[in-house]
Order: C-alpha cells, then structure tokens, then sequence
C-alpha cells in the first residue's frame, strides 16, 4: 500500500492532533521492545529497545544498512517483528488498524499517486485513515495549506516539482492528524525552500505534541530537530545523545561500527 508526506507554510494552520486513542498521556507515543527482525539472513533489527514521548523529536542516525529503515517499516506496521512487541500511544500492534489510525509514515520514496490532483491525493489518504464529510473537508483544507499548494490543488501530482512532491508527500501522511509521525529522509533532494519548510513544520508538530521519528544523513536536519539522537549500527541501539551539534555528531557517527553483526 502507498503511504505519504507532510508540508510546511510561514501561514501553516493550525494542526490538530488525533485523541482517538485510548491511552493515557502518560503513556510514550512510541514503545519498542526488545524487536528483532531478520531479512533473509541479515540481522536487520537486533534487539532494539526505544520509547519516544509526546512532543519530542528523536532523530535516527546511522550508516548505511544500520536499520534505520527496516526499524521504520517495523514501527509503521508494513513489517512485522520476528520478536519483541511495538506499542503506538497504547495501543499495541502497529499492524492493527486502531494502531495505524494513530500514526503516519513517509517513507523515503515519495508515494503519491501520479495521475491524481494534489486534493484528490490528500482526500484518498484522509478517507484510507476514516476521515469523511467535514472532517475531511477541513483536513484538505489543510493540508493544502501546511503544503503551500493552494493554487496547485487541480494539478496532477505527476507535474509537480520534486520540492513540491515532498511537501505533499509529508502532508499526506498527516492528514489525519496522527499522534506518531515516522519520517525516512523527508528532504532528500528537495530545493532549500522545500526543505526549511518542511523542517518548520516538524517543529511546528512538535509544539502541538505530535511525537516525530525522524531519520536522515543531514546531520545540520538533526541537530536542528532533535531533542535525542539515537545511534543505530548493526541492527542495534549503539548510543543516544542529546544537544549534540552537527561536528559532535559526525565525529559520534564515525566511531560506529560498519557492516552487519
């Protein structure tokens, strides 16, 4: 199944964040663990332990082939743990549809539908995750706007710029307003513009206490947004840190080890 993005505006409206949920607000919007996971006979996820709050940014760094996606695709519900449990703001089993309707996911490829509109986009993704009537009207609305593509609304997906796919992408996957936020390299090859709006409205969520996963190789994206940074290398947590600058987290990263366990 496709899933999607999240945009940015100096006007962004306000985002509303879901309380369709039955947990508590002492509950972490995120709780991994002890999560394995084996692709074919790589050991892509070894025992990941993690809890992200409400309202806080954790940012995931890590070589190529630490995990970083596979731990994603995991905490998203398109994979499933060969052991371990994964528990999205209370409610356990991200592959459960009351799970899915609780957080949002853009994975690094944008997945957007081409011959739809930029609104006939939002709309099909708003109704995936229940929305309809007003509702979904208001979500539209506002996703059109978090994503500046007012004037484009009638466009086909498949004539925007990069810069404006990945706005629309992100917005996407926040169209329901969802408490958890799974980000994978959500500004990889997109204009300046795009991307500083893109990082506005992470920030802007995390005000409104939306929990973001983010995962990227700009290190300058990280330091700016995280309020914890944690290390993957080899399918494991290898450190986390906090109020790191960019230089501090390079030279973290190098002393990861590489290749698989």
């Amino acid at each position: 199944m496709l899933w999607s993005n999240l945009p940015v505006s100096s006007s962004t409206p306000e985002i509303h964040v879901s309380t369709r949920a039955s947990a508590t607000v002492s509950d972490p919007a995120l709780s991994v663990e002890g999560v394995h996971k084996r692709l074919g006979d790589t050991r892509a996820v070894d025992g990941v332990d993690l809890d992200v709050r409400r309202g806080e940014v954790v940012g995931l760094l890590g070589p190529n082939g630490a995990g970083k996606t596979t731990l994603l695709h995991l905490c998203a519900g398109l994979l499933a743990p060969d052991r371990g449990s994964i528990v999205v703001a209370g409610q356990r089993d991200p592959q459960r549809p009351r799970s899915r309707a609780l957080l949002g996911f853009a994975p690094q490829a944008t997945a957007l539908y081409d011959e739809l509109s930029v609104e006939e986009n939002l709309s099909f993704f708003g109704r995936l995750h229940g929305l309809a009537g007003a509702r979904l009207e208001v979500a539209v609305e506002e996703g059109l706007a978090t994503s500046r593509l007012e004037s484009r609304r009638c466009a086909r997906v498949g004539t925007l710029s990069g810069g404006m796919r990945r706005r629309l992408h992100v917005a996407t996957a926040c169209v329901h307003a969802p408490s958890l936020l799974l980000l994978d390299e959500p500004t990889v090859g997109v204009d300046p513009d795009s991307r500083s709006h893109i990082l506005s409205v992470i920030e802007r969520l995390r005000g409104r206490g939306v929990a973001v996963v983010y995962a990227s190789h700009h290190l300058d994206e990280i330091a700016r947004l995280s309020d914890r940074v944690v290390f993957l290398a080899q399918g494991r947590v290898q450190r986390e840190e906090e109020g790191k600058t960019s230089a501090e987290l390079e030279h973290a990263l190098s002393l990861l080890p590489r290749g698989h366990a």
